[in-house]
């Protein structure tokens, strides 16, 4: 009866001479994390010449952005009955009357927009930004994109974000009542970014 090859073989050995390095795995997990980060650099612009002022270059695209992400807001932003209930959340003289195919609502200012991409030959992303200007609101000075995500001090103003961040968001048809925006930001804030805004269509 012949004898399996395997017989032969010293397991421990093998187990020896093949066992991972630990710099090896130190390598491997930074090189895996990199190439898992698919975040990009994105910065907020408070309209086209803020955007121009740090892109002379790329005036056109700047401008273009910045039209694309106001009728993005009016699209996707958030939506009230009243002029009162809006500016709670956001503050006096910060909401406007909006009047469409949807009926008629009150809606805030775009106080921004962020910008990615801006030298990639595929083309840049765009989304527009709010923030809240009153006292009644614990998002006060913060950056806040139309699904209810968060980014921080207004101070703030460069960013590494994941590209999902520029995913189309839905179309807007409903309102809300005071205080609503502030309640979902704080929800997505507590679960995370998977977690759906309360105000969509």
């Amino acid at each position: 009866m012949t004898k399996k090859r395997s017989v032969n073989i010293n397991l421990g050995r093998m187990r020896k001479c093949f066992s991972p390095k630990p710099l090896a795995i130190g390598v491997a997990a930074v090189f895996v994390a990199a190439c898992s980060d698919n975040r990009q650099e994105a910065a907020v612009y408070l309209n086209a010449d803020d955007c121009i002022s740090d892109n002379p270059e790329f005036a056109e695209q700047c401008k273009t952005a910045y039209q694309e992400a106001l009728v993005e807001a009016e699209r996707t932003g958030p939506k009230y009955n009243s002029q009162n209930d809006c500016e709670y959340e956001f503050g006096a003289n910060q909401c406007r009357q909006v009047n469409n195919q949807s009926g008629s609502f009150f809606m805030p200012f775009m106080a921004g927009y962020m910008l990615s991409n801006l030298l990639s030959p595929r083309g840049y992303h765009y989304q527009p930004m709010y923030t809240s200007y009153s006292r009644y609101s614990p998002l006060r000075h913060r950056w806040m994109a139309s699904d209810g995500y968060d980014y921080g001090d207004v101070r703030k103003r460069k960013f590494r974000v994941s590209e999902k961040s520029f995913k189309p968001k839905p179309t807007v048809t409903k309102t809300m009542s005071r205080g609503g925006f502030g309640s979902s930001v704080r929800a997505k804030s507590s679960w995370g970014s998977a977690k759906k805004s309360g105000w969509g269509g």
